[in-house]
Parts: structure tokens; sequence; C-alpha cells
């Protein structure tokens, strides 16, 4: 099995691991903006490592997701979890790299969405021996020849340590796969994630009316995050912002069949309406992977509970 380490910007790095409380997700942007990071599968391990001559890793997260996204939504998705404290700072970050004075321009940036990420302890920091100081953005390392199987030990007994310290008696199987074995799982979403997820799993446009301005498109959750709905792609739909707000107050859904059902109550309400009575019966646009359709279960839970039928 293989990991990744990516180098880290070292602001990036140090606005992160003093956040309190730490971040559950976590942005590792590319400046460049041109190629979507392809070195992982989705609950891959990412490691942090900071700029030569401190060849070290420093902490690491699980891959969930790469996306190109405009600077704008890379920052209303995570905020300081972009590991910037303002938009303006991250642009002027960027602006450096990109060797440019434009702090207007709303760059398209390389994402990276890292799952329940981790910062060691200076004392903790792996050494990464033999580091071409030539390689500007990381590379894979495999865990059955060195250095890679020496990373991943120490990474295991220090991971393994924090959270036997943390919580003695209640390690779970899912901590114990992650940590314990040479298998990664699923991540876990965090709410910025969700919406970078669903956006693109719809191929940024409204499932409904096939709105494509980003400004305006939403990540719904089709059972709240409120009510235990997960942040998972199948537990969500992208909407513009007036369908989405419509979805949320029931008066509109999606049936079992993937068709779009509307509420007679906007028309008995607000005697108005007849724009949204067009989309009534009409299939929802679907994203291309099957695996990222809604689900059948969070579906009937809004037809039942949400929808003014």
């Amino acid at each position: 099995m293989n990991f990744f380490i990516g180098i880290t910007d070292q602001a990036w790095f140090d606005t992160l691991s003093s956040l309190s409380p730490s971040p559950d997700e976590v942005n590792f942007w590319q400046p460049s903006g041109k190629t979507t990071f392809r070195a992982l599968q989705p609950g891959e391990l990412f490691l942090f490592k900071l700029h030569s001559p401190n060849d070290y890793i420093a902490g690491g997260g699980f891959f969930a997701h790469p996306s190109l996204l405009p600077i704008s939504l890379a920052w209303e998705a995570f905020q300081e979890k972009n590991g910037a404290h303002s938009l303006l700072e991250m642009r002027q970050r960027i602006a450096r790299y990109r060797k440019t004075e434009d702090l207007f321009e709303d760059f398209t940036i390389g994402c990276i969405l890292l799952e329940q990420p981790f910062f060691l302890n200076e004392s903790e920091w792996i050494p990464v021996p033999e580091w071409n100081p030539n390689i500007v953005v990381g590379k894979r390392a495999a865990m059955d020849s060195e250095p890679g199987r020496s990373i991943w030990h120490k990474l295991q007994h220090i991971l393994s340590k924090r959270q036997l310290a943390h919580d003695p008696d209640l390690q779970t199987d899912e901590e114990r796969a992650r940590y314990g074995k040479e298998t990664w799982i699923k991540p876990r979403l965090g709410q910025g994630s969700f919406k970078i997820v669903v956006t693109d799993a719809y191929r940024r446009a409204c499932a409904i009316t096939q709105e494509r301005v980003l400004p305006v498109l939403e990540a719904a959750h089709i059972k709240p995050y409120a009510d235990s709905g997960p942040h998972d792609v199948r537990n969500g739909v992208l909407l513009r912002s007036d369908m989405h707000k419509l979805f949320d107050r029931g008066y509109l859904t999606i049936t079992r069949k993937l068709h779009i059902e509307i509420s007679r109550r906007i028309r008995e309400e607000f005697d108005n309406g007849e724009y949204y009575f067009t989309f009534h019966g009409r299939e929802l646009n679907l994203p291309q992977r099957s695996f990222d359709t809604p689900s059948n279960e969070f579906l009937t839970w809004h037809n039942e509970k949400i929808f003014k039928g």
C-alpha cells in the first residue's frame, strides 16, 4: 500500500496546527490549479512534510477528494481550515506563489480535501531520510519498502499511543483499523468537504434547473445534519439557492424514483409559484457515478417527514 508525502506551506501548517479546537478537515491547496491530484484513493494517508532543510513529517490526514476550485469557493467552504486567517491572507499567499500582484482575481487552485487531520508535536516529528530537495510537490511512498516502511511504523506508534492516552478503554474498531493495520477506511466528510464533493458529483449544475452559476449553488442535505443526517454524498443534492430553501421547507421533494415533486401548498399559501410547477414530475439530473446517487433511505425520510404533500 502507498501513502503520499506532500510538501507543506509553512504558514499553512503553522496556522492549522495552532487552531483550537483542532480542525476536523483541511484543504491542502496547491497554487497552480492546473491539474487534479490523483496520487491517492479516498481513505489513503496524506502526510505533511515541512520545507527543506526541515525534512520531517509533522502531520497528515486522510484523503477524501481532489478538486480544482476558485479561491472564493474554497474559502466559503473551509474558511480558516484553508490554513489562513482571512481570504485576503490566502489570496496574498497564492499570489506570491503565482508571482502576481493581482489580489482580486478569483484564482483557480488545486484542492486536496483531507479529513481527520493530525499535527505532531515537534518532539514527534518523523525524519524523511535522503529527501531530494528538488521535489516541489511531494511523492508517494510504499509501505513495503524503505523509507515508507519505517515512516509508517513510527507514525503508527505515535498515533496509537495518542489514541490510547486520550481514551484507553474505548478505542474503536475504526481507529484500530486506521492506526493498527496497513489498511484505510472511508473518511468521514466534514461540512466543507461535503459541499465540494456534492458540487463536483453533480458536475457543478443544479440537479433540478441545471443552473451553473456557482455562487448560487448550494449542497443540500436530504436529511439535515441536525437530525443525524450525515455529511455523505448520498445524503446530498446540489440545488440552486431558491430550490434549496423550498426543499428544506418541504415545498418540493425528490421521490424514490428520482422524480421532482412540487407541493400544492406553494399555490395555496402564496397564490403564486407557477414557475416551480414547471419542474413537477421531471427526472432529477443525476451524478455520473451511481454510488453518488441519493439514497432511498434519506429520500424516504424527506418524503415522509418534511414534504408538504
